[in-house]
């Protein structure tokens, strides 16, 4: 997906799965591989992926603030393998939404609309409820705490396709065919 300059901004985005894998003891847990801190979705490689522990990354989004010194430090500890790379700044993020795969890209296409004045009227007229809209908030956990309280109740129901990549290219650059601006 990185490899494509439509769908993300060069060293933007992170993507994320859940898996369920054995611990050390043979019991079955919950981990979120997200892109690790430094990576680029260009060139990225499965070393690449932190493995964190979804319950605890969960649990931290619900806390009334979080450091980003306590953030890494408590996402590093949640971590499967100590030597995989930090997770990414928004691993609270993909921890919290109700999906297997996320994809997260800063598309140009998206991009381009959200950065304007009128920018949350123009997303809600070509996507309609098809989305979330959640305001700017820097990365890290005040956006995951943000996305915590709003994105269940104004999420709709939808699919979670096992194609992640294909369902966020059809949406972009199917919508962006159609967007008012490009007739």
């Amino acid at each position: 997906m990185g490899r494509d300059k439509s769908l993300v901004l060069h060293g933007g985005g992170n993507t994320s799965v859940k898996v369920r894998e054995p611990n050390l003891f043979g019991e079955e847990e919950d981990v979120l591989y997200v892109k690790g801190s430094g990576w680029d979705l260009e060139s990225i490689e499965a070393v690449g992926f932190a493995p964190v522990r979804l319950a605890p990354a969960v649990r931290l989004a619900s806390l009334p603030r979080l450091s980003d010194p306590e953030m890494v430090n408590e996402l590093r500890t949640s971590m499967t393998q100590a030597s995989a790379p930090t997770p990414s700044v928004e691993a609270i993020l993909h921890a919290v939404l109700p999906f297997k795969y996320v994809d997260h890209t800063h598309a140009d296409a998206v991009v381009t609309i959200t950065n304007t004045a009128d920018g949350e009227a123009r997303v809600r007229e070509i996507y309609g409820a098809s989305v979330v809209v959640i305001p700017y908030v820097m990365p890290g956990f005040d956006l995951a705490r943000l996305c915590a309280e709003r994105f269940p109740a104004e999420a709709r129901a939808g699919d979670d396709r096992p194609w992640c990549f294909s369902t966020t290219a059809s949406f972009l650059l199917g919508r962006r065919r159609a967007s008012p601006t490009n007739g």
